[in-house]
């Protein structure tokens, strides 16, 4: 950079060179600065963390299309009906976010589709070991099978996980009714061996059958949920923690909204898994800016806006690099956090609108022969 400057030739808008480096870039130094990112702000953060309180990682998965390469199509088939096969590649990832301050380990990712296709729980398995020590692991049903508990309480995590009606039926051995918490023993069914056979012959786990009565914000009629969890807290306080496991959804939201992370756009495997890292590692890096501007107001940083925070930052991030002087830096860093604390959310009191489907777009008739 310093040669071309002052051999004073016109800069080139040629893209090359950029494409070959970002190619050449091994995928291993891509994964541990995802990482190393995510660690040190995870240990910044933990000031922020209430005395008393559990740090709880939300888990679930969502899919990404990708480019229509054939190098991707082989490694990442593409979904197929009656009608025939789709034209995008999908890709199935796993994302776990800080329950406080909605910061993002690196996902875990699979094909969709294929011979080769992996679940949501198998991505938990190999991606629960990148979890910080104690994170107490909350999914939804789809993560209330006997492996994902087995292999969270092996590691050390413990775990509060909603179950189906089947599922909890089948474990109570007693019909299923409000206020219930049983201690019960989990153990291996025949399937669950015949999809695990690495499990020990007496596999089982410890743990809590809590079923509760719940009315939903939208004012819809009130159902039973059932839960499983290895914590010892009360029934109280761990409803209220699984009833904040919505806010994973709002971040998948955001990731694939925010970022333009719902289609990937390189078209090799190893360029859209740089693609999938970095892109969270950027999302963390927003994150953690609306962290600080959290401490200065002592507000949740839940309550601040994604959105607008992203935008602030994109903004000033260009003035605070090219400040010649670190009074400078200092003086945009401050203005910065200024617009960061009127990023907040604001506070809806009227109910929001209930769910609904859009219908189905009319098909057009047949062509006459």
């Amino acid at each position: 950079m310093r040669d071309w400057q002052e051999s004073g030739k016109a800069m080139s808008g040629h893209s090359a060179a950029y494409n070959q480096a970002r190619q050449r870039l091994p995928f291993s130094v891509v994964a541990q600065s995802g990482d190393r990112i995510f660690d040190q702000l995870m240990a910044q953060m933990a000031d922020l963390d209430t005395p008393g309180s559990r740090r709880a990682f939300l888990f679930d998965g969502t899919s990404m299309r990708m480019a229509s390469s054939p190098a991707v199509v082989e490694n990442f088939p593409r979904a197929s009906n009656q009608h025939g096969e789709s034209h995008w590649p999908v890709i199935r990832v796993l994302v776990a976010h800080d329950l406080q301050t909605g910061l993002a380990m690196r996902p875990q990712w699979g094909p969709m589709y294929g011979p080769e296709a992996v679940s949501e729980q198998r991505l938990l398995e190999s991606a629960i070991e990148r979890l910080p020590p104690n994170a107490t692991v909350v999914g939804d049903c789809n993560f209330g099978v006997f492996s994902v508990v087995w292999t969270a309480t092996q590691k050390g995590y413990p775990v509060l996980l909603r179950l189906t009606a089947d599922r909890a039926r089948s474990l109570a051995k007693e019909p299923l009714q409000d206020g219930m918490d049983r201690h019960r023993i989990w153990k291996a069914s025949d399937w669950d061996r015949k999809s695990h056979p690495d499990l020990p012959p007496q596999a089982c786990v410890s743990g809590r059958l809590i079923v509760h009565q719940v009315q939903p914000d939208d004012g819809s009629e009130p159902f039973l949920i059932y839960l499983f969890t290895t914590l010892p807290d009360s029934v109280e306080e761990l409803l209220k923690l699984y009833g904040q496991r919505w806010l994973i959804e709002t971040d998948l939201r955001t990731l694939k909204s925010q970022l333009r992370m719902e289609q990937l756009s390189c078209a090799t495997p190893e360029m859209a898994a740089k693609e999938i890292v970095m892109g969270v590692a950027a999302y963390n890096l927003v994150r953690a800016v609306i962290t600080l501007a959290a401490q200065q107001s002592g507000l949740p940083p839940r309550q601040y806006s994604f959105t607008r925070a992203s935008r602030i930052v994109q903004s000033f991030a260009p003035k605070i690099a090219n400040a010649t002087s670190p009074q400078e830096a200092k003086r945009h860093y401050d203005r910065m956090m200024y617009y960061l604390q009127q990023a907040r959310l604001p506070r809806r009191k009227r109910k929001p609108y209930p769910r609904e489907v859009w219908g189905k777009p009319a098909t057009y008739p047949k062509r006459k022969t």
